[in-house]
Parts: C-alpha cells; structure tokens; sequence
C-alpha cells in the first residue's frame, strides 16, 4: 500500500444525468477532447493552460461526456416522446425481483404486453384514418362539407378509400422502424476490444459478455413487430370490406392475417436465435408472408366495388379495440402473479419498491401511457371532424349528422384516467402530509449531531438546513403512491367485461341508475372532464418535444427521463428509445483497459455517472481490475437503484463489486442530497452491510453545508450543496488520493 499518486495515476470523471459540459465537469474553461467523438468523448483540460478544478498533484483528470447520446439527438427530436410507452414497457423486465426463472416465463410475457402496445399503436392510426375519416366522415356531406382535403375521398367506392386511407398506418409502422434502425446506427454497434471480462458474479447479470449488445435482440423484435403491425392492419381493413358479408377471397385473406398474427405472437414467445442460418430462415418466413398477406389486402381493398355502409363504426374495430384492452388486462394480472410467485426479498438485502411488484407496476403504466396517447388521439380527431360536437349515447349529433364515435375501450380510459389522476395526486398530498413528521425528527437529529455548537444567531440558517434534509427524504417515500396507482389499474381491469360488450361509461350508468338521465349526464360530464386531462397531458408532452429542439433547458429536461428510461438494453420493445449504454459502457471499458495498462485509473461516477462506473467495472477484464479504483459520489445506487432493479443492482451484486475491486471503493454522500446515498450503511438509506468487514470503509458522510456561521473572511454562510458533484470537496480529494495509493 503506496502513500501517495503517481504519476502516470489518471481520474477519469464521469457525470450524471442532463449532459453536463466537459468544461463543468473538469471545472477548466479551456478543454480538448483526447478520445470519442462529438456524442460522447473523453476531455482533458488543454495543455499549457493550467490544472483542473478539484485536481491533486501528479493525477491527470479526465472527463468522460456521454450526455449527447441523451440530450443531443434523441431530444432534439419531439416524436421520441411518443415512444415513452415503448421505453416504459422496455423498462419493466428490469424491475423483475430477485430469483430463479429458469424457463423466462416473465421475460415471455412482458414480450407478448409489448406486442400489444404494438397492436394498440396501429389500431390508434386505424381508429383515426379508417374508422372516422374513411368510414365515418367521408360518406356524410355534412361532415365533409368546406374540407376539400377530404372531398376527394367521396367518389371513391368504399374499398379503394380505406385502402388509400390504409397506407398513412402503414407509414407510421415504417417511421418507427426507421427511428429505431438509425438509433442502433448513432449509438449502439460499439463493443470493447479488450478480453474477455471477469467472470460475472451470483446474482447479477451486468458482468455477463455482450449483456449491453442489444442490437441483435432488437433486430429481430423489430421485425415481428412489424410483422404484428402489418398483420393488425390488414385484420382490421378486411373487417371493414366485410360489413356483413365476406367473399371466399376475404375471408381466406382474413384467415390468413389471423395466422400472421399467430405467427408473430409464437415467435415473440421464442428465444431470440443465435444461429445466423435459424435466424435468416425464420425473418425470411415472416417477410414473405408479411409482403403477401398485405399486398393481397390492398390489392383486394382497391378491387372492391362499394360496400354496404354501416351506420356506426367501422365493422369489427369496436371488438379489436375491447378485445386488446382485456388481452392487455389478462397478460398483466398474469404479470403480477408470476412475479409474487418468483420475488425473493431476502435476495436482494434491500426492500424494493412495492415488495418487488416493480414489473406489474410498470406494465400498467406502460398500457394506460399507450391508451392515453390512443385516446387523445382519436377524440381530438373525432371533435375536429363533427366540429366540436363531442358524440356521447345521451347527447347524440343531429340525425343528418354522421356518428363520430371512438370505440367504448377509450371512453373507459378517460374515467380511469380521471379517476387515477385524482387518487394519485391524493396519495401524493397524503404522503407528504403523513411522513412530514417522521422526516422533520431525521432532520432534527441530523443538525443536533452536525452543529451542537451553533450560536443563536444561526437559528435561521439551521432552519433552513433542517427543511433541506426534510425534503430530500420525499425521495424514499413514494411508496404509497406506487401503491394507489397500482391499485387504481387494477381497478381500471375491471371494465374489461363493459368493453367487450360495448358499453361505455353512460350507458351503464343510465341503465343501472334510477335517475337514469340525469345521472347518465353527470357521467359524460365526468367523461368528457377526463378527455380533456388526457388530452392536455398528451398535448404538454408534445408541447415539451417541440420545445425540446429550441430550449437547451427542455431539452436537457427531456434527456434526464431518457437517461433514466434508457439506461437498459432494449429486450422487450424495439421501437423504444436506444440504450445509451449500449455505447458508454463498451467505450469506457475499452478507455479504462488502456489507461490501467499504463498506471492506476480511479473511476470516478457522480450521480447516474456512478452506475455507468459500476456497469464498467463489471466489465473490465481481470488483467485490468487490478489497476482500478471506484469513487462514486451523490450515487443512487442503493436509495433508488437497488430498490428499483433488485434483481441486477441488489446487495449481491454491490457486494460482488466490492470484493472484485478488493474493496478499493469510497463513496461520499450529504443528508442534503434528494438523489445520492449511502451504499452499505444501513443506519442512513444504505443496504445491509456485506460480510466483508471491509464494506464499512466505503461510505463516507460529508456535513452539509460545512457550517452554519459566518466565516470572518465571508458575508454568507457556507452553501448547501446538495446534490452538486463533490469534486472540490477536500474529502473527495483525500478520498482519491487514498484511493490510488490503495492501487499500488
């Protein structure tokens, strides 16, 4: 064990989420990048022009800047929020608990929920082109009337307009594509060069070869979901030509989309092949017959003379929409019982977030996310066309008028989103209301320890403190809110039957109720009221994308979801945002395999930095390891990560670090901080402590601010901190220094 650094020791910086410059995170105004390109490179403050802030004696710093991969190109494109569904049910398979799952049921079933939001995303553009453009406004001379833009579309027979009407889904289908195939081009495809890394240890997954590579699962998923998309719109076009009678040639083309459907659902529920030659045959399979099913369709479509218009929606689209909510419902209450049956809680040393019932959670969410974005849709295309007049069973349109209705399933979605809306907002208000003064106690205790000296005067001062630390604990009481959300979905399940059925909210309430009008009316009123929060809510999200291309403040807003949403390979859902870390990692294992060649490197991770730092090291190959250290700072690692994903970040794997780096592992943390935490004190957020006695060395509790007084050389009192990296902290400078002499 060394005294001091060397010289050819390097501290490789690595920041949080929101794209930090490589200027800030270097704390130099002058910087040049040494390695990586304009998405993500490594900087060093440029010869000639001084030391970098925090920097110590004969430690060259450098910083790794991965938030362009983030808060450049995927913000700066507003049409990547409508992929949040996808990335959310991209998300869930991670939050999966800890224990065996030897025949992947859950990862088959979160696969079948994604193919789902595939389906519920053509049906949308379905519901809007088809449903109420070609079969619900165009036959109507007064929904047509002063549009010439849907004029034309009149003369048509029916068969030939819903086949032109057919290609803006199938467009839509193939800009998803594109967005997911160039995102694989700008950010994934990176893979480190150095060997192969140590082997990974029990209970985790991240040290696995190849386990960020995602490219290969998400081409194939990319293709059958395509697959399901394109078979969903056929389905749903030759319902529409059937309306009441179908020909041998429809109903052979008919069965035969049922059968591509079938197909597509069979291989989502098989392993992703690894044989180059399994895998050309099978998508050489499925294009053929995606190719010939659709180009049949349409030929078929725009071959047919006049259909028999049916007074209502589009033939069968009422039924494909309730029938793909109640797969929807059944797949996640088979979800939450499959992951109540695996959950180990004792694996992970730590209490995840809803005993483990993450999965489920994120799921749902993912599935009203998708049914709010279908919703909004479909009514404000719906009001736009019968021009303000919102059609409901109770307030029908004039009987010349046409009868714009979206299908009952969405009508169901604006009550439960409503009403969800409402019950999470209560618990919210209700949490921290109920914790207020169990937090307020932590807080006293923590400035009674910190300042027993502090004079009178700074009674102002300690106040403020102590509502500091008050509110950063709001960070680990979220739990009923998960919980009353949870619950409000599994309500919302409870409409499925109405659904099928195709009775919305005021029929039912019409029937059932003895002031039948009257309170029918209240509940449309209801209705209508959570539209219109769907549809605002929707709309802000647009709104955040539009300005997210002209406000470097949005746009970095943007990217903190994304950083948070991406961290994860894309297994379950191609059409999500792409894995950032399908190129961080890589790269920053091939830069710290390099630089350890040459002396001690000391990883240093602030914030979401931190858990890139540790999916490094359990990369790094052993020749490397030993000339590596870890210093993680403001880390979420056991406070949110851990409890999120115990299955991969539990005690386990934490412990499993420590002992691969020998315990060459600090990290400092604050009261202050909302984010960061400790790892292994379990007296303050962190997991139980390893068995290793060594564990108790890694965390390190800085006072926050260093005082409450005055300084005679000052006019304030020392700031609070918080959350800011700890760079300049004379602890974190010891804290490397001792570090790197721990490397020798």
């Amino acid at each position: 064990m060394g005294t001091g650094p060397d010289v050819g020791a390097v501290e490789l910086r690595v920041h949080g989420v929101s794209g930090a410059p490589a200027e800030t995170i270097l704390d130099h105004p002058i910087v040049s990048r040494v390695a990586g390109d304009q998405h993500a490179g490594f900087y060093r403050p440029r010869p000639g022009t001084g030391p970098p802030g925090g920097c110590l004696p004969g430690v060259t710093v450098e910083a790794y800047r991965w938030g362009a991969l983030t808060a450049g190109a995927a913000a700066r494109t507003g049409a990547m929020l409508l992929l949040l569904p996808f990335m959310l049910g991209n998300v869930a398979i991670w939050l999966r608990p800890p224990g065996p799952d030897r025949a992947g049921v859950l990862g088959i079933l979160c696969r079948l929920l994604a193919g789902t939001l595939t389906v519920a995303f053509m049906l949308s553009m379905i519901g809007v082109t088809m449903n109420l453009v070609g079969w619900q406004c165009v036959p109507y001379v007064e929904c047509r009337a002063g549009r010439p833009w849907l004029s034309w579309l009149a003369p048509l027979p029916v068969g030939p307009r819903l086949m032109l009407l057919s290609l803006l889904p199938l467009l839509a289908l193939r800009l998803f594509w594109e967005i997911g195939a160039r995102s694989s081009r700008a950010l994934e495809g990176f893979t480190a060069t150095a060997p192969t890394p140590a082997p990974p240890p029990q209970g985790t997954g991240l040290a696995s070869p190849g386990f960020w590579d995602d490219e290969r699962i998400a081409y194939w998923l990319r293709q059958v979901h395509v697959g399901l998309g394109a078979s969903t719109l056929d389905a749903g076009l030759l319902n529409g030509l059937s309306a009441g009678h179908r020909g041998v040639v429809g109903v052979i083309l008919l069965y035969a989309a049922g059968a591509l459907v079938l197909f597509c659902t069979l291989l989502l529920c098989l392993p992703v092949p690894t044989g180059r030659t399994q895998s050309r045959t099978l998508l050489r399979v499925l294009w053929v017959a995606i190719v010939a099913v659709t180009g049949l369709t349409l030929s078929y479509a725009g071959l047919s003379g006049n259909t028999r218009i049916v007074v209502g929606q589009l033939p069968g689209f009422e039924g494909s929409a309730g029938g793909l909510v109640t797969v929807q419902g059944v797949l996640l209450m088979i979800i939450a019982l499959v992951t109540v049956l695996r959950r180990r809680p004792e694996l992970s040393g730590a209490r995840p977030f809803l005993r483990g019932l993450g999965t489920p959670l994120v799921g749902a969410l993912s599935v009203i996310t998708g049914t709010a974005f279908s919703a909004t849709l479909d009514f404000r295309v719906a009001d736009l066309l019968d021009r303000g007049d919102i059609p409901d069973p109770v307030r029908p349109n004039p009987p010349t008028f046409g009868p714009l209705e979206p299908p009952v399933a969405y009508w169901w979605a604006a009550l439960a989103g409503l009403l969800a809306l409402v019950v999470v907002v209560t618990a919210a208000a209700a949490t921290l209301l109920g914790s207020r003064r169990r937090r307020r106690a932590l807080a006293d205790r923590v400035v009674k320890r910190d300042y027993p000296d502090a004079p009178p005067e700074a009674a102002p001062r300690l106040e403020v403190v102590r509502r500091t630390i008050a509110k950063s604990q709001v960070t680990d009481r979220f739990g009923p809110v998960l919980a009353a959300f949870f619950v409000v979905s599994a309500l919302g399940l409870a409409t499925m039957g109405f659904d099928l059925l195709g009775i919305g909210p005021t029929q039912l309430v019409a029937r059932v109720s003895v002031h039948g009008r009257m309170t029918a009316v209240t509940t449309a009123y209801a209705t209508d009221a959570g539209i219109w929060v769907l549809s605002l809510l929707v709309l802000s999200l647009v709104i955040v994308g539009f300005r997210a291309r002209r406000s470097t403040g949005v746009r970095r807003l943007v990217a903190i979801v994304w950083d948070l949403g991406t961290f994860w390979p894309r297994t379950v859902h191609p059409f999500a945002p792409p894995c950032y870390v399908a190129r961080a990692v890589p790269e920053l294992t091939k830069r710290v395999t390099a630089l350890a060649g040459q002396g001690p490197v000391v990883i240093s991770g602030h914030s979401q930095g931190s858990v890139l730092a540790v999916a490094t090291i359990l990369q790094l190959p052993t020749t490397a390891l030993p000339r590596v250290a870890l210093m993680t700072n403001g880390s979420p690692l056991s406070r949110i990560y851990a409890r999120l994903y115990p299955a991969y970040l539990g005690q386990p794997a934490l412990c499993d670090l420590g002992e691969r780096l020998d315990w060459r592992w600090r990290n400092l943390w604050r009261d202050t901080d909302p984010i960061g935490g400790a790892i292994f004190d379990h007296h303050r957020g962190g997991q139980l402590p390893c068995p290793d006695p060594a564990a108790d060395q890694v965390d390190i509790r800085l006072r926050d601010p260093s005082g409450v007084t005055v300084d005679p050389a000052d006019t304030v009192p020392p700031p609070l901190e918080r959350h800011f990296p700890y760079y300049t902290n004379p602890a974190y400078q010891k804290a490397i220094q001792d570090l790197i002499g721990m490397v020798k």
